[in-house]
């Protein structure tokens, strides 16, 4: 029925998907705790609708934009409690009284989102979703970070964790198929920095959740571990893990370079990721290196990982 009535108004997607409107989903994302996979999607759907923008947008908007809705996994509350409290209308509406969202914007029922947004329901005595001026956090806990393991940067969400500076030494690993074998074998002990590379878009090829190693070292209780891949993570995922490495090492880029016992220096508040080389040691390293044989030669699979961009494009295929 909406659909039709969309047709009827002649609205058509391209006079949703705007620049303001990008900023109202990534400001929404940062309130809410959202998953850091929202940064592929914004930014492949950005991507398809011309829009422009960049990840590094993720993390000036995050800055600005208190975090309000106590959802798990770094806070108590399930999406239903969301539901129950009033929904992503009410996260709306306290973002629209606070300035943090353009209420002018269109949605598909034809409101703005201030006048929908307006029409949230709040359930008395609901305590998921905080006004701005009792906010959880001044600011959402999606960060990007960069450095010369990430150069084109890297997704970290730290809402519910507070630890944002690591230093330890690299156990590094060419699959998650591996890296979750050694947690399992528990060899991953506390200060290691778990590097899982040749997951990201083309090495996987599809860029796999690490969900199997993440939910292995939260369940052997370690508290003081971080975790860098070129792949990504679920939703339910927390602690320093860090995603969406890039350029990714099937590329060459400089996460193939590390090597075991590498000193790795994470430094959220910095938005800083580095491994303790020089650049000319990174280059002397990726002179002898050599791609991986990919996993699939013929096919769909094949075709995907050879049009496929990197995590920072927001993995969009892309004929050249």
């Amino acid at each position: 029925e909406l659909i039709m009535d969309l047709l009827r108004r002649n609205v058509r997607p391209l006079d949703i998907l705007t620049r303001a409107a990008f900023e109202n989903a990534i400001a929404g994302v940062a309130a809410s705790g959202g998953s850091t996979n929202s940064v592929l999607h914004l930014l492949a759907l950005a991507r398809e609708a011309k829009v422009p923008l960049e990840i590094e947008d993720f993390d000036v908007i995050s800055r600005r934009t208190p975090l309000i809705a106590d959802l798990m996994p770094g806070g108590k509350y399930a999406a239903a409690d969301l539901d129950k409290a009033g929904g992503i209308q009410l996260v709306a509406r306290r973002l629209v009284e606070g300035g943090f969202l353009d209420g002018s914007r269109p949605t598909p029922s034809g409101r703005t989102i201030a006048e929908e947004s307006a029409l949230a329901v709040e359930t008395e005595g609901q305590d998921v979703v905080h006004t701005v001026a009792t906010a959880i956090k001044a600011s959402g806990g999606l960060n990007i970070l960069k450095g010369n393991i990430a150069p084109d940067g890297a997704v970290v969400k730290l809402f519910g964790y507070e630890h944002t500076y690591h230093r330890g030494p690299a156990r590094v690993f060419d699959s998650e198929k591996a890296a979750h074998a050694a947690v399992l074998a528990q060899q991953i002990v506390e200060d290691d920095v778990v590097v899982i590379r040749y997951e990201g878009p083309r090495g996987g090829p599809g860029m796999q959740e690490m969900l199997g190693v993440t939910a292995g070292l939260i369940g052997q209780g370690l508290k003081n571990v971080a975790l860098i891949t070129d792949g990504r993570f679920s939703g339910a995922t927390k602690g320093l893990m860090i995603g969406h490495v890039a350029p990714e090492a099937q590329v060459g880029g400089p996460i193939a370079a590390l090597r075991e016992g590498d000193i790795i220096v994470i430094d959220a508040d910095k938005r800083e990721l580095n491994v303790e080389l020089t650049d000319d040691e990174i280059q002397d390293r990726m002179q002898t290196w050599t791609p991986p044989a990919p996993h699939y030669t013929s096919g769909v699979m094949a075709k995907y990982a050879h049009l496929v961009q990197q995590a920072n494009e927001g993995a969009i295929t892309k004929i050249d």
